[in-house]
């Protein structure tokens, strides 16, 4: 029932905060903003500010807890965009950052939810620089998910995209890092990607990310326990910093077992030219789930857009389509959220129309005749994420829904 409640709680939160596709898609206006820095505030919002050029940290919150910080701009801070301190329950969404020491930093926090934010150009140096790190953060309800990070060669010096340090979640409500696309990292010979189990952790789920030459591993298991890596994708091509794709491999006295990596894909080149896709060493025992992941030789830069940054603000997948019949509204689909392997579209009146089903680049995953007045839809393909379900009646859109699917 705790865990039945914990994915309805992820649901609805990805509901209130649903933007089409990764990234910000917040297009109104900003107020100049000084740097913002609260000691043990709650029940607030900070919203629509720009923060340019600080000298320090954009926004900082020490002992705050239920704070939103949402549709703001931060560029060109000596600081992180947003660092807190022994917070609880505080939300960082569809905001913007740009040439910042780290986008957000959470130490000694819980209840941290970091989603749908353009993160680009992270500069460090190490220890910082990272989109978000999560820092000794514990509890239910912590997220990373839906974000886009881009470091540019030559504009950032990234070490980590994303880094778990310490950080442990419950049996029952993990830390979810998910769906997030992340592309660049290096020059750093140690920094990449997603980092879990950072000198120790516990109860993290990382899945559904794509990752594009993120620098010189894909994603790591640095030790902890109960960690779940499955249904990502990780490519590189060969670069001076490049080593390996995805790794478990205990490099801290902390336990390290009772973890999963699964279903992944991967096409990762180390820097001598040689493939390098995955590497344990047996010292995090027998992970579960390794002979499931996979070499897709397919897998190269293009599995992610050529425009990640700003990408959301405007989508043009052409799944915008209003209904032009009066037809629209005639349909119920049910589940959603869906949380089994299938979806029920019923009708009164079914004229042999078309049920097609989206992901957020525009491909169509799902394509199945209505030709009853109840027609179920496999979804079993499909993972965790938002769909745009489009019904058409010859050609004519007749309605358009979004789903979430999740499968947690």
């Amino acid at each position: 029932m705790r865990k039945y409640i914990s994915l309805i709680a992820t649901l609805l939160f990805l509901f209130q905060c649903y933007s089409f596709g990764q990234g910000s898609s917040y297009t109104g206006t900003y107020t100049k903003s000084a740097p913002i820095a609260w000691n043990g505030i709650s029940n607030q919002t900070i919203s629509g500010l720009e923060f340019s050029n600080t000298p320090s940290h954009c926004i900082q919150l020490t002992n705050c807890s239920n704070i939103t910080i949402k549709n703001c701009k931060f560029s060109h801070a000596k600081g992180q965009g947003v660092d807190l301190d022994n917070c609880k329950n505080i939300t960082v969404t569809n905001c913007t950052m740009d040439s910042i020491v780290t986008g957000v930093y959470a130490a000694n926090s819980s209840g941290i939810k970091v989603t749908y934010n353009d993160v680009r150009n992270v500069l460090g140096p190490m220890p910082k620089g990272q989109m978000v790190q999560f820092d000794k953060v514990s509890g239910g309800g912590n997220s990373i998910s839906y974000n886009a990070g881009e470091n540019i060669t030559g504009q950032s010096n990234p070490e980590d995209e994303i880094s778990l340090y310490m950080t442990n979640g419950l049996p029952s409500d993990p830390v979810l890092v998910v769906g997030n696309w992340i592309r660049g990292g290096g020059p750093s010979n140690s920094g990449g990607g997603i980092m879990t189990g950072d000198n120790g952790g516990s109860y993290i789920v990382v899945k559904d990310n794509i990752l594009v030459n993120p620098g010189q591993y894909g994603i790591g298991l640095a030790s902890g326990n109960h960690i779940s890596i499955k249904n990502n994708k990780v490519y590189s091509q060969q670069l001076a910093f490049s080593n390996v794709g995805i790794y478990a491999y205990n490099q801290y006295p902390s336990d390290c077992s009772s973890d999963t990596i699964m279903n992944n894909e991967v096409n990762f080149t180390y820097k001598d030219g040689q493939l390098n896709n995955l590497w344990t060493n047996g010292s995090c025992g027998a992970v579960t789930g390794w002979s499931t992941n996979v070499y897709n030789a397919s897998l190269n830069s293009s599995i992610l857009p050529s425009k990640i940054i700003g990408r959301a603000k405007g989508v043009t997948t052409g799944l915008n389509d209003t209904p032009t019949t009066s037809l629209a509204m005639n349909y119920k689909i049910f589940p959603n959220p869906v949380f089994g392997s299938s979806i029920l579209v019923t009708s009164d009146t079914p004229t042999n129309e078309k049920i097609s089903i989206y992901n957020l680049n525009g491909q169509k995953v799902i394509d199945q005749s209505i030709n009853n007045t109840r027609t179920e839809v496999d979804t079993s393909s499909l993972t965790t994420g938002v769909y745009v379900i489009k019904i058409t009646d010859s050609d004519k859109v007749v309605e358009v829904r979004k789903i979430i699917v999740n499968k947690i």
